[in-house]
C-alpha cells in the first residue's frame, strides 16, 4: 500500500488509505513496498528493457540480488504501463532479439516527483527524531552499566 499511496496509483484517496493499511508489513524486504517507485526513478535517467532494469536495481544496492524474478519485474511494469506510469516500445539488444524498452511518461514523473516531495517531507520528521533522541537519550544509553540491565531484569534483587 505505501508504494500506492507514494506514487497516488490507487486513486481512492488518503482517507482510504488510511482505513485500508497492510496487516503485516514486509520488514524483512522493504523493497517490496517501494519496487515501482525505483523504477521510475530509473526509467527518468533513461529508457530501459525490464532485464537491465532488473540488474540495475540490484548493482546500485536497491534490492537484493535474486529478490526479484523476471516474470514478476514484467507484471510490475505492465501494470505500470497500463497505469499511465510508463510507455513501451520494442527494440532490438545487441544480440539481435526483440526487447521492450521501457520509458517514463509525464505522469510517471509526475508521480515520482510527489513521491520525492512526500520522501522529503517525511526524511525531516526523521531527522528531527533521531536529533531528538540524541540529545535526550542516547547518552543515558552510552551510560548504561552492566549491573542496571541486571537489575532491570530483576537478577540483582535481594530475595
Amino acid at each position: 500500500m505505501l508504494y500506492l499511496t507514494l506514487l497516488g496509483m490507487c486513486g481512492k484517496g488518503d482517507a482510504h488509505h488510511r482505513r485500508h493499511r497492510p496487516r503485516r508489513p514486509h520488514r524483512a524486504f522493504p523493497e517490496r513496498g517501494w519496487i515501482q517507485f525505483l523504477l521510475l526513478r530509473l526509467l527518468d535517467e533513461e529508457p530501459m528493457h525490464g532485464y537491465q532494469l532488473m540488474e540495475e536495481l540490484e548493482d546500485r544496492g536497491y534490492v537484493r540480488s535474486g529478490r526479484f524474478e523476471t516474470g514478476s519485474v514484467y507484471t510490475i511494469l505492465n501494470r505500470m504501463e497500463a497505469r499511465g506510469l510508463l510507455s513501451s516500445t520494442k527494440g532490438t539488444s545487441e544480440a539481435g532479439r526483440v526487447r521492450r524498452i521501457y520509458s517514463i511518461t509525464p505522469a510517471g514523473r509526475d508521480a515520482l516527483k510527489r513521491g520525492l516531495e512526500r520522501i522529503i517531507r517525511q526524511k525531516k520528521v526523521m531527522d528531527d527524531l533521531a536529533e531528538y533522541y540524541r540529545e535526550h537519550y542516547q547518552q543515558e544509553e552510552q551510560d548504561r552499566t552492566p549491573d542496571d540491565e541486571r537489575n532491570e531484569r530483576g537478577e540483582n534483587s535481594i530475595a
